[in-house]
Order: C-alpha cells, then sequence, then structure tokens
C-alpha cells in the first residue's frame, strides 16, 4: 500500500532522511522508533504529503505522491481522506471553536450530508470518551484531553491509514492504558497503524513490526516488534534507551 523508493529529505541542507526504502502493507501495525532527532517525525511527514521528498518516490496505493499528483483538488481530498496524522502537538492540529467543530471540520470538507456529519461525530466522541467535552474549547483542555480530541478528528474521517507522532506524549498512565487497546482494536478492525514511539512500557502488543532509524537518518533495520525491543544491547548500541 505504502512504497517509499530511495528517499531522501534534506532541509537547509541539513539531511533528515537519508535513502530510505520502506513497504507497507495494508493492515498492518508498525512501530517507527529512533533516537530523537533521527527522521520519525519527518517521515511520518512525507507519509502524509506535508513535505515531499528531495529525491526518490513515494507511491501510495500505485500512485506516486508528489506536488503534481496533489493539484489534482480530488484526488488531493481522497488522499486525506484515507490516510490520516495525529500530531505530536495536539495545539498544531486543533483550531476551532469547539471540541464539536474540531470533529466536524475535516467531515465539513468532504462535503457530507449533516446528519452524516453528526452520526461520525457523536460516534467518535463516545468511541473516545469525550462526549462531555463537545461544547468546550479546544484550548481550555487539558494535554491528554486534547490528545484524544486531535485523535477523535482523524477518526471520524475514518481514514485506511493512521499515522501518530509520539500519542502517548504529554497524557497520565490511564490515558495511555485507554490509547494502547485503542490502537489494537482499530488494527484488528483493519486499520494500517504507523506509529512513531518512544513509550515501549505502554505499547506492548500493539505492533507486529518495528523500523529503526539511527542518528545519521537512516534506517538500520527493520524486523518484528519483539525482536527488537528484546535486543537491550542493539537498542543502547543506537541511543533508543
Amino acid at each position: 500500500m505504502i512504497k517509499l523508493e530511495n528517499i531522501s529529505f534534506t532541509y537547509k541542507n541539513k539531511i533528515a532522511l537519508d535513502n530510505v526504502n520502506v513497504r507497507i502493507a495494508e493492515g498492518e501495525s508498525v512501530a517507527i522508533i529512533g533516537p530523537n532527532g533521527s527522521g520519525k517525525s519527518t517521515f511520518l511527514k512525507l507519509l502524509n504529503a506535508i513535505i515531499f521528498p528531495s529525491k526518490g518516490k513515494y507511491i501510495f496505493d500505485n500512485t506516486e505522491i508528489n506536488e503534481h499528483t496533489l493539484k489534482d483538488i480530488k484526488f488531493l481530498k481522497l488522499f486525506h481522506k484515507r490516510l490520516g496524522f495525529v500530531f505530536q502537538n495536539s495545539d498544531a492540529q486543533l483550531f476551532c471553536s469547539t471540541v464539536f467543530e474540531e470533529l466536524a471540520f475535516g467531515l465539513m470538507q468532504m462535503e457530507l450530508p449533516e446528519e452524516e456529519v453528526n452520526k461520525r461525530v457523536n460516534d467518535c466522541l463516545n468511541l473516545l470518551n469525550i462526549d462531555k467535552l463537545k461544547d468546550e474549547h479546544p484550548y481550555s483542555l487539558s494535554g491528554g484531553e486534547k490528545k484524544r480530541v486531535a485523535i477523535a478528528s482523524v477518526l471520524a474521517m475514518n481514514p485506511e491509514v493512521i499515522t501518530l507522532d509520539e500519542p502517548m506524549n504529554g497524557i497520565d498512565p490511564k490515558g495511555k492504558r485507554f490509547l494502547k487497546e485503542l490502537l489494537i482494536d482499530l488494527n484488528k478492525s483493519g486499520k494500517t497503524i504507523i506509529c512513531a514511539t518512544h513509550d515501549f512500557e505502554y505499547i506492548e502488543g500493539v505492533f507486529n513490526r518495528a523500523i529503526v532509524f539511527s542518528e545519521d537518518h537512516k534506517i538500520i533495520r527493520d524486523d518484528k516488534y519483539k525482536n527488537i525491543i528484546n535486543n537491550q544491547d542493539f537498542l543502547r548500541k543506537y541511543n533508543i534507551i
């Protein structure tokens, strides 16, 4: 479903991704791990076409994703419907006056009927246990509540692929356990999950595969999640723990 071929990304003469080759099949659950500054967030931004590669090709469902293909507004909307992104910093994602409007915003851009918009919003409010917050202003919420709203706004679009950047950041242990179970359930329902994380204590059982980035922005290992996470010497050698 996702194919990156010889991808490099350079920002202000600094390499952020260096010759990355990845294939991710539909329905996989993949952890993206590595030390800070290794390129994990850049990798997710590239998957979501927030940035475009300096070199190489990004192919999503047999179509190359670049500035030219995304000029087609119809294709752009379809792409962003199929692939959702939960940012590391929820404040960068939330901008509407109320939580309800936040969840409805993307659906209204898709020009769905009002009845369908309301149904999806209410379903996602209930799924994330934030129904009581629907009339609140997002900026008045706690970090954990903001994270739930950001996730709900992505799930309301019903994407096939859900990408998350350090989703455990800024939430309490109870919230982390809830998010872990949610990710497992979403993957079981057929969603492809791609998640940058270093919060290994709370994500056991979520991922079947891990892709490891090194400090020099290359992929140094792509293996079963358990094989990587149980190799303490490897994790220490590459400054992951």
